[in-house]
């Protein structure tokens, strides 16, 4: 079975997110590609047969992941296996993605609405941060912070964040360069920190678009790798865009 990696959002290798993508010969059992995951040690690697697009980080199978279609997407336009729109089959329903002139690798993925909660117990000290904004989306909490350069700046005690009772604590404030920007933390599912997260701007998308007034939106996400996140809210649909690089292809024996 051929096997890549890719970092995506991104157009420069060693930045972005990366993930790894399989391309099954066959259907393969949930242990054997939860090892494979495990193996990767990545934030996500995505399983393709046929159109049936499944996501595992090293710990556990997601529902959602953006970065990892993405990365599958810019493989089967890379090897030639797509030209056109390509439709994946995926535990949150039918995902279309499409390749744009200016390489740019578009995803329509469902919404992820915000309604404001309380603070957790805890949720300040383990950020050290104030949240101005407490809200949760049907995956993660999100918090705003006050600026760009308190989210750059945070350290967060990683594992106390687990105990907020979500995938993901998606940390974001106003943009100074981009319109937004944010981190984001999931220790539950076996990532303190993922450099570019897909799936949490299906949540930031709507918030921001409702607080800024504009559809169309640059998200850039702080971590350690960056990257840029092209967003558009189009009713209860997300349309996420960007790039990726391949940085390895090879051969799966087992």
């Amino acid at each position: 079975m051929r096997l890549f990696t890719v970092d995506a959002f991104t157009d420069k290798a060693f930045q972005g997110n990366p993930a790894a993508v399989c391309l099954l010969d066959s259907p393969a059992s949930e242990s054997w590609m939860q090892g494979v995951a495990a193996e990767m040690n990545l934030s996500e690697t995505a399983f393709l047969h046929g159109d049936s697009l499944r996501w595992f980080t090293p710990k556990v199978e997601v529902t959602l992941c953006g970065h990892a279609t993405l990365a599958t997407a810019h493989v089967l336009y890379s090897t030639g296996a797509a030209s056109g729109p390509v439709e994946f089959s995926t535990a949150s329903g039918t995902l279309t993605v499409n390749r744009r002139s200016d390489d740019l690798i578009t995803m329509d993925f469902p919404a992820k609405e915000v309604t404001q909660d309380t603070v957790p117990e805890g949720l300040e000290k383990a950020l050290g941060a104030t949240p101005s904004y407490v809200g949760r989306s049907a995956l993660d909490l999100l918090v705003e912070l006050d600026s760009e350069e308190t989210v750059r700046g945070l350290a967060p005690d990683v594992a106390a964040l687990a105990a907020v009772g979500a995938r993901g604590v998606i940390v974001t404030a106003r943009g100074t360069s981009t319109d937004f920007v944010s981190r984001f933390f999931a220790p539950n599912v076996g990532v303190p920190e993922d450099p570019v997260t897909g799936s949490a701007h299906c949540a930031l998308a709507p918030y921001w678009g409702r607080r800024l007034g504009r559809a169309e939106m640059v998200g850039a996400q702080l971590s350690a790798r960056g990257g840029l996140v092209h967003v558009r809210v189009d009713g209860d649909r997300v349309h996420l865009a960007g790039r990726a690089v391949t940085v390895l292809s090879g051969t799966l024996h087992v």
